[in-house]
């Protein structure tokens, strides 16, 4: 069933407090070093790096209460910056919620919130272990994450693709642009439907892809956060190689088929200029690792050659993607 909505009623930020509010969050998520005025953290293991990013997500901007839920804006949250952990080939380790809200919002929503941030984070074995809150005009949240790089390879930069490398992929490939037009479009989804809506609500990653991959000797990788083509033009950019891609690979499948057919919508477009997905995007020598599939290769610039991705050998029909201050 296809869930929208925040909930309403009962006492609000306001009516409880800021101590009251904190406390909410460390119910839902529990750790042992939470709740002083810093976390200090476990020692990582030897031989190891810290790993640290931050992400944010502000109401209407990034997300809306009447195509999502509090707890998916929790999870999705917390799967997108751990992605970013990931595409590094770290572990996830902890994270930091930093909360601006309206007094009159409901205690509810942070409830859930906060809930949601704790099923996302069990699941990488991290930990929720401080941040902040204010009042505000709007729901704003960040989401700061850490993880730890272990071992001696180097990290998975943009700068590290090869000509001659394959470009492989773990996880689906315009899921979550389909589920937000469905959602958008304000027509009673259909259930076959429904896993598009999953993916945009609440993007799913394999916690340890990314380390997989680093261990499997990828050089480089990136996550689909703002657009298969627009994150992957950029990955050439830093790297100075150009990027084939097999449409085969990453043909719609039968569920965006039919999205687009119900939606009269090309689904190739939210294939190539969708983002959030969060599935990684990496090049190495030899074959996939497991959880990967290979989806085109890595050639080197000809004379005069800018660095391109290019479908087949064509340039792309679509070649969007999202832009922060677009």
């Amino acid at each position: 069933m296809i869930q929208t909505g925040f909930p309403s009623g009962g006492p609000t930020l306001g009516d409880v407090g800021e101590r009251a509010v904190i406390q909410c969050i460390i119910d839902a998520t529990p750790s042992a070093v939470n709740g002083d005025d810093a976390a200090v953290l476990h020692r990582s293991s030897p031989n190891s790096r810290v790993v640290v990013t931050t992400d944010m997500l502000v109401e209407g901007r990034h997300f809306r209460s009447d195509v999502t839920t509090p707890r998916f804006i929790g999870r999705k949250a917390i799967v997108q910056n751990f992605a970013d952990v990931e595409a590094m080939g770290a572990r996830p380790v902890a994270a930091l919620l930093s909360l601006s809200a309206p007094k009159d919002l409901p205690v509810s929503v942070v409830e859930e919130l906060a809930s949601g941030i704790g099923q996302e984070v069990g699941k990488y074995a991290a930990e929720l272990v401080g941040g902040d809150v204010t009042s505000g005009d709007s729901l704003v949240m960040s989401v700061t994450a850490v993880g730890s790089l272990g071992g001696n390879r180097p990290p998975l930069t943009l700068d590290g693709a090869r000509a001659g490398q394959n470009l492989v992929a773990h996880g689906r490939i315009g899921y979550s642009a389909a589920g937000l037009a469905l959602l958008e479009s304000g027509r009673e989804i259909p259930e076959e439907l429904a896993p598009l809506v999953e993916a945009y609500q609440a993007p799913e990653i394999n916690p340890g892809s990314g380390v997989v991959a680093r261990s499997a000797g990828a050089s480089s990788m990136t996550d689909n956060s703002d657009g298969l083509l627009h994150d992957l033009n950029l990955l050439a950019a830093r790297s100075g190689v150009c990027i084939e891609i097999d449409s085969g690979t990453i043909a719609p499948d039968e569920c965006l088929r039919q999205a687009g057919e119900f939606l009269d919508h090309d689904p190739w477009q939210w294939v190539c200029e969708g983002g959030e997905d969060h599935t990684l995007l990496g090049t190495l020598s030899g074959d996939a690792p497991v959880g990967f599939r290979t989806i085109g290769t890595v050639t080197k610039l000809g004379p005069d050659e800018q660095p391109r991705v290019s479908i087949d050998g064509h340039a792309p029909t679509y070649g969007g993607g999202w832009e922060s201050f677009a």
